[in-house]
């Protein structure tokens, strides 16, 4: 019975308001369980770091993400060591091969000049739906707003589906400062100079989650979920919890407001 009055939430095969989940080597058996229950709310899911190089039964995997109607990808990681070793054709060919048609280019360990990475970019996106992550995983690394911006902003136009905002799995690096908290200027700037539906901003923690939903609306990207926080992550996104309690009418905040599938 649906008696409450709760946020619009896209659904189906929906083009934002997306939860990506980060796979860190979850057991086949254990995620089928998991896919049962709530496959209906996770969209993306990334093997984590260069952890799909030697997942055993990796292509198992990837046809039981894609059964379930989730698009699955491998992490940045491995991108930039292929990147490192001369190694991006065989990559893009081991990508096929599983059947995944999903690639994120990143920066996030190796300092990749952006006209290297927009060239793999441009050969890319005739074969795949091309991620590109801004940031870096070093904390001490400070990247000026403007050119948050304007890269994101290149990625977009080079053809890139979404920009992901770097995070980490532990939420202190790119967008957050080293203990933790959210840059909030930098993000106030991304939501209002940029297309938010096309971002994806990584939220490995519910206090990550809440920020964001509170500040964009309950149909923005997150990434970096993790699997075990999926039901509560819809929970908060449909209100159901104290800090997100009042978001009833948060469809009137959000940047093009109106949820399509």
């Amino acid at each position: 019975m649906d008696f409450l009055k709760l946020p619009k939430r896209t659904s189906g095969n929906r083009t934002y308001g997306l939860t990506s989940i980060a796979d860190f080597g979850t057991p086949i058996g254990r995620l089928t369980n998991i896919l049962d229950d709530y496959s209906h709310i996770i969209d993306i899911a990334k093997i984590g770091i260069g952890s799909a190089y030697i997942t055993p039964n990796i292509k198992k995997k990837v046809d039981l993400y894609k059964e379930y109607n989730i698009k699955p990808y491998c992490g940045g990681t491995l991108f930039e060591k292929c990147f490192y070793q001369k190694k991006i054709p065989e990559y893009l060919t081991y990508l096929k091969t599983l059947g995944i048609d999903w690639l994120e280019v990143s920066n996030g360990t190796l300092d990749i000049p952006l006209k290297d990475r927009l060239n793999v970019i441009e050969h890319a996106k005739e074969e795949f739906h091309v991620i590109a992550e801004v940031g870096s995983k070093d904390c001490n690394l400070e990247m000026d707003i403007t050119k948050w911006k304007e890269e994101m902003q290149i990625f977009l136009e080079a053809g890139c589906e979404y920009v992901i905002t770097e995070g980490r799995d532990s939420g202190t690096s790119g967008i957050y400062q080293s203990n933790g908290q959210v840059k909030s200027e930098l993000i106030e700037e991304l939501v209002k100079g940029m297309d938010v539906k096309k971002i994806i901003f990584e939220a490995p923690t519910s206090k990550h989650q809440m920020f964001f939903i509170n500040q964009v609306g309950p149909n923005v990207n997150l990434g970096n979920v993790k699997l075990d926080d999926v039901l509560v992550l819809e929970a908060q996104r449909n209100g159901l919890r104290s800090e997100t309690f009042y978001l009833e009418d948060a469809d009137a905040n959000y940047v093009n407001q109106t949820p399509t599938h």
